[in-house]
């Protein structure tokens, strides 16, 4: 397979673009162009500014994949640039007007996602841009990393991964989306992690099916990207040849 559209990759919290490795393999190996975009976790109007501008150098139309977080940043990077022809949500936050991902889903109707005090680490940092000249980090505190995070993967592998983790800033958790979103408009794939215990998998189908999204599932973790590559794959390609 071939094909003259661009995959662009934006991972979420609490992992890097790495995450992708055996997708981008596949779809390069079968001639698909790919970028892994680097998410900067600092404020979600930064982060989509950031994504955007490295959509706006690639020629040709591109189909952004999000993970968690990263799910937002796509949603709102996708504002003013025209050659976006589509999205694919995986295990991610679809954020409409108003939203953050730390408001879209009520805990008493989606139970089960757990990030929370009992998981995370804060760690401060200075960030003069705010009001009083200081953000805060957060991570998965590795006991944890896991059974929240990487569930049906090897110790090892999620042990690994909790020491490398990227963390989210409380800006990015809770930054809102701006009015109507561009995937009202475009075509959307949405791939659910039914074991997923970060974004509870309810929540992910009501999101998903809010807009519209041509709907899949996988018995995973939240690390998908990871442990089911393959599901990862198959949910692009049927983009690739949808559109």
């Amino acid at each position: 397979m071939t094909s003259r559209t661009t995959i662009a990759f934006v991972h979420g919290a609490f992992a890097d673009s790495s995450g992708w490795s055996e997708t981008i393999s596949a779809l390069d190996a079968a001639g698909v162009p790919v970028i892994a975009i680097p998410n900067q976790l600092r404020g979600l109007a930064a982060d989509a500014d950031y994504v955007r501008s490295v959509v706006a150098t690639i020629d040709g139309p591109v189909i952004l994949v999000g993970h968690s977080y990263g799910g937002a940043v796509i949603g709102e990077a996708a504002r003013g640039a025209d050659n976006v022809a589509a999205f694919v949500f995986v295990a991610a936050y679809i954020l409409d007007e108003g939203e953050s991902i730390a408001t879209v889903l009520d805990p008493a109707q989606f139970p089960g996602g757990r990030l929370g005090a009992d998981t995370l680490i804060e760690r401060p940092f200075s960030n003069p841009g705010l009001p009083g000249g200081v953000d805060t980090d957060l991570y998965i505190a590795v006991p944890h990393f896991a059974e929240v995070f990487a569930a049906d993967l090897p110790d090892d592998r999620s042990r690994l991964m909790a020491f490398m983790q990227r963390p989210l800033s409380v800006s990015a958790l809770t930054g809102v989306a701006g009015a109507r979103p561009v995937w009202h408009d475009k075509p959307c794939w949405a791939l659910v992690a039914e074991q997923d215990n970060a974004i509870p998998p309810a929540g992910q189908h009501w999101m998903a099916n809010r807009a519209g999204a041509v709907l899949g599932t996988i018995a995973s973790s939240h690390a998908v990207m990871v442990s089911q590559p393959a599901a990862v794959t198959k949910t692009i390609i049927e983009a690739i040849e949808s559109i």
